[in-house]
Formats: structure tokens, sequence, C-alpha cells
């Protein structure tokens, strides 16, 4: 019996009856982190780490049954003992360590390697089992470091400013834009952003999980003349303001890294910045992990897998409804 399954419900640990981001309503659920596609409504308890426990209830309910844990802190279910590891990818994500009688496996969930500066850096934890994603498992996806691509962005900020424009980025709400509004220089102009991250960085803030606070954006906002606004791609009061106000729009993804992602997006820059792990994070995260055996999930799982097995690993796949880098539409 393998000490993790892949079933209709999500990853599945039957020794302790407790699902791994489970896409479909189960009883005990182990949650990596706060995105739509890992952290999904319905589950009876839910467990993650401390710093996630705001998230959940901010995006799935405040009444939800969830307990938090710390780094490294043991969870004891039927002999099998988990715990939760630092991923890097957002605030309050983590991998999921699991052992059972010597066997130890790892789910990474989603996460990078490069310290953002906002959560929890990466840590590499040894197993015989490794279950790593792979959104952007293909040579083509190398990143450059996150100060180079701020850079750029206040670079572009500040000629759209000195043009009277609005500076527009669509930016993912929970992991993106706290790591644009960071490390932003704030002395270019104002910052807005639009409810939905807004709100998101509010219960942050609220949570001493973050510090940077921004203003709101309506249609009644003033001093809108050379400002930045982060934004997801629907935004009805970025739709009023745009009818009045010269825009330059961007998008902040590791999908920009391809023009025919810019051009279908319809946006005037794109800036290569991902909360997931490139290329050579992704074999680094397998190389540390000194796994025996690589189970790979969601991205370009078949063409890395099949790298990682010229590699001399035993390397599969694993289908899943986890969808990488989020959708900003």
């Amino acid at each position: 019996m393998e000490l993790l399954s892949n079933t209709k419900n999500g990853l599945y640990c039957e020794v302790a009856d407790v699902y791994i981001d489970p896409w479909r309503k189960v009883d005990k659920a182990l949650i990596t982190h706060g995105h739509s596609d890992h952290a999904r409504p319905g589950h009876k308890h839910y467990m993650c780490h401390v710093n996630c426990v705001p998230i959940l209830k901010l995006r799935i309910g405040k009444k939800i049954n969830v307990r938090g844990f710390n780094f490294g802190e043991s969870i004891h279910i039927n002999e099998v003992r988990f715990s939760f590891h630092p991923a890097g990818h957002v605030i309050g994500s983590a991998q999921i360590r699991v052992e059972y009688k010597g066997e130890v496996w790892v789910v990474t969930g989603d996460y990078k390697l490069e310290n953002d500066q906002v959560c929890t850096p990466f840590e590499s934890i040894k197993c015989h089992t490794l279950i790593t994603e792979s959104t952007f498992g293909l040579p083509i996806y190398k990143w450059a470091t996150q100060d180079t691509i701020i850079q750029q962005i206040n670079q572009w900020w500040a000629q759209n400013k000195a043009d009277h424009k609005i500076s527009v980025i669509y930016a993912y709400s929970l992991g993106k834009a706290q790591r644009i509004l960071k490390h932003l220089s704030h002395d270019i102009g104002n910052i807005y952003a639009d409810n939905s991250i807004y709100n998101t960085n509010n219960a942050l803030i609220q949570h001493g999980l973050y510090k940077r606070a921004c203003q709101t954006l309506n249609p009644e906002s003033k001093d809108l003349d050379g400002a930045l606004v982060l934004s997801p791609q629907s935004s009805s009061a970025l739709n009023n303001i745009s009818k009045h106000h010269p825009m330059s729009t961007a998008m902040a993804s590791g999908w920009m890294a391809t023009r025919n992602k810019r051009r279908n997006r319809l946006i005037d820059k794109g800036f290569v910045l991902s909360d997931h792990a490139d290329w050579d994070g992704l074999l680094e995260a397998v190389r540390s992990s000194e796994a025996e055996r690589v189970i790979v999930t969601h991205g370009y799982q078949s063409a890395f897998a099949r790298y990682l097995s010229e590699l001399g690993l035993r390397a599969e796949t694993y289908d899943t409804a986890f969808k990488g880098e989020p959708s900003l539409s």
C-alpha cells in the first residue's frame, strides 16, 4: 500500500484517513496554502500552517473548523506523523512532510526557492518520495531576480507618471500583489488596489502577517494622475476610471516569459514575476530533497518527469485538479 495515493478526491493517506489539498469534500484536509485550487470549501476539518488560518477564513468562511500548526510541529494521526514546512510560495504556504514507519514523503504544494522577503523562505526537506509541482517545468522558464523585475516595474511606472498615465498591474490578490506592493518605490506616486486585493491585504495586516498598506480604488478616488493600481483584470472600478484617465496596463506573471501570452492578454507590458519555481528551481528542489522517487503533478508534468528519468531518478506523474499559476481573468 502506498503511503499517499492519488484518488478521485485528491492525495490521500489511507493509514491516517487524511487528504492533502483535496478537490472534493472530505472529512479531514491538510492544506498547503490558501489559493482556491488547493484550499476548497466544504471540508469538515481543515489543518494548515498558522499563518494560513486567517487566509482560509477570509476566502472560505469565518465559521470553518480550522486548526493551525507551526512549522515543524508534529501532528500524529494513527501512527502517521505529519508536519508543515516553508514552501516560499505565498504567505501561509507550506510543504507537508508525511512519515510512517521510517518512510518519508513530502508534498511540496506550490513553491519557489527565491526569498521574496514576504513569506517564509523555502526549506529543503530530505525524503524518500517527493511530490512536486511543475507549473514551469520546461527549460525556457528561467527567472531574473526579483530585484531586477521590481526595478523594471519602477522604471515603467515612473515613465507613465511623466506621461500622466495611470499604471495598472494585473496581479493575483494573494502572493503577487503583496510582493509588488512591498518592493515598489513608494516615492514615485500614489498606490491603489482594487477591492479584492485591498481586502486580502488588510486581512493580512490585521493579523500581523504583512505591513504595507495601500488605498482602495473606487470611481471617487482622487490623485490618480500618475498613480499605480494593483488589480485583477476584471474590475468594475477600473473600467469606470479608464473612461476618464489614460492608462498603461501590465501583468506580473511567469507566463509573461512567452510573447504569445502577452499578446493574448491584450496588455502593454509583461513583467516575468512568478510565485512558482522556474526550471532551475525545480531541479534544485528535487536534488536537495535526495528523493529516490519523484512524482510530478500540475504543469509540464510529463516533460519534467521524463527529464528526471533521464537523470536516473524514478519519476512518474499524478494528474490533479491543481492549476499552478492562477488565472487573472
